[in-house]
């Protein structure tokens, strides 16, 4: 009964009110906002309307839609305004119990991912992460690293150069001697990082990618422990069945040095994943080891290349050209 004399005392209140309708814009405003704003009269007619017994609610909701539909006409009419509506009303009409939009939500790119897979691997074998500088100086770029000026080996690495004695790194090598210049042995790192190379774009190739180095360094240290960690690392990765060898081969700063192949099912060939050897005595030279006591591994892989193989990806373009029908995929 109370809402009911409610409705009627807000109807006659704005008749009233209507029937000495002000000239002034201003106060046109206050009479709107006063029956028709977010907590104008109308506004609190529905509030009461809750406290209603619910036998009673329908009745009275219909007469407060009538209400409201009536009274909002005759302010239109006589204001000539074409909504008197305020945005906040706009919000009270949302029927908040339909069904919402769906937002795509991003994903993880498939570098990120394999490389954070390769960090847990190694992690949970006793490596640390380091990182290091991606302009670095000639001399850990390559000196350090047993590659001296005008070598033959620095033609496997076209090199950005910043001036005649900077350089964009070509590998995450110069990390090696930055921990060893930093610290006393024994040490144990994993170094994940760009890398750059002067390089053609290609499916197979391009200026920049990502390279994760490993160095361990200890009295005791042997090139069976280093097959030992990489056949755990690619079993981890690739899986329990994966097939893989050993082949040597040569790098500057690792003595003897080899490269490590899985075999792919699909391509029906060899495949070669990383690169690894035992450090070179001149490099522990180069940093104030004694190569008499410490001995040491490294290796270093490229994460595009784990991914390609991983994914199935044959090109290495699609990391880098940001389209989301490729990245949505992982």
């Amino acid at each position: 009964m109370d809402l009911k004399r409610s409705i009627e005392s807000v109807k006659k209140s704005f008749l009233a009110d209507v029937e000495k309708f002000p000239t002034d814009p201003q106060e046109q405003e206050l009479l709107r906002v006063r029956y028709f704003g977010r907590k104008g009269e109308i506004a609190s007619l529905f509030q009461q309307l809750k406290d209603a017994d619910p036998s009673d609610r329908p009745k009275f909701g219909q007469q407060l839609n009538s209400l409201r539909d009536e009274l909002s006409n005759a302010f239109k009419e006589i204001s000539g305004a074409d909504d008197i509506d305020d945005q906040a009303d706009e919000d009270q009409r949302i029927d908040y119990s339909l069904p919402g939009f769906n937002f795509s939500t991003g994903s993880i790119h498939p570098l990120h991912q394999i490389l954070k897979e390769i960090k847990d691997i190694f992690i949970s074998i006793g490596f640390s992460v380091a990182y290091g500088p991606e302009i670095d100086d000639d001399y850990h770029n390559f000196q350090a690293l047993n590659i001296p000026k005008h070598h033959p080996a620095r033609d496997m690495q076209d090199t950005f150069f910043v001036d005649d004695n900077t350089v964009l790194r070509t590998h995450t090598s110069n990390v090696q001697i930055h921990l060893m210049e930093n610290q006393n042995p024994p040490l144990r790192y994993i170094v994940p990082g760009r890398v750059y190379r002067n390089e053609a774009i290609s499916f197979k190739s391009y200026c920049l990618f990502h390279q994760v180095e490993g160095l361990y360094v200890d009295k005791n240290v042997s090139f069976p422990d280093l097959k030992g960690t990489l056949e755990l690392f690619v079993k981890r990765c690739f899986g329990d069945d994966v097939k893989m060898r050993f082949r040597p081969s040569f790098f500057p700063f690792t003595e003897p040095s080899a490269e490590m192949d899985i075999w792919s099912e699909s391509r029906g060939e060899w495949l070669e994943i990383l690169g690894c050897g035992m450090v070179d005595p001149e490099v522990f030279t180069n940093v104030g080891y004694d190569p008499k006591i410490w001995h040491g591994y490294a290796f270093g892989m490229g994460i595009e290349r784990i991914a390609m193989l991983k994914y199935g990806i044959d090109d290495i373009r699609l990391f880098y050209q940001g389209d989301l029908r490729f990245l949505e995929q992982f």
